[in-house]
């Protein structure tokens, strides 16, 4: 059960990462308001605890394909804040935004195949 309702977060943020950042990229108001933000916070937040609880169910094992996860992970929260806030000029916002969401592609791809280089291995 933890590990579908993780699955759908996933699904969740990344539907509303793409949501809003093409809402950003179009100029809306939108997505940067209070309430969306603070739900994408929330829905970020379960998916976090989710993962965190199915690694604790597999006994907090050191795993590379996780770690390498982690990193996908860190790069796609960079790139995702950049596309959304702090990149100048619409050509960058628009290289941050499709870079995120490629490390989110790689992100996944990695979970699946439990390997570090996803379906590349």
């Amino acid at each position: 059960m933890l590990k579908q309702a993780h699955i759908g977060l996933v699904s969740l943020s990344l539907i509303c990462f793409a949501a809003r950042g093409l809402g950003v990229l179009a100029g809306a108001a939108w997505p940067m308001r209070t309430a969306l933000r603070r739900a994408t916070v929330l829905v970020d937040s379960l998916l976090l605890a989710a993962g965190l609880g199915l690694w604790a169910q597999l006994g907090w094992a050191p795993m590379t394909w996780l770690f390498a996860k982690f990193g996908w992970l860190l790069a796609y929260i960079l790139l995702g804040t950049l596309a959304l806030r702090r990149a100048h000029g619409q050509r960058a916002r628009w290289l941050c935004f499709l870079l995120a969401l490629l490390c989110a592609a790689q992100l996944v791809a990695t979970a699946r195949a439990h390997h570090p280089l996803g379906r590349l291995a």
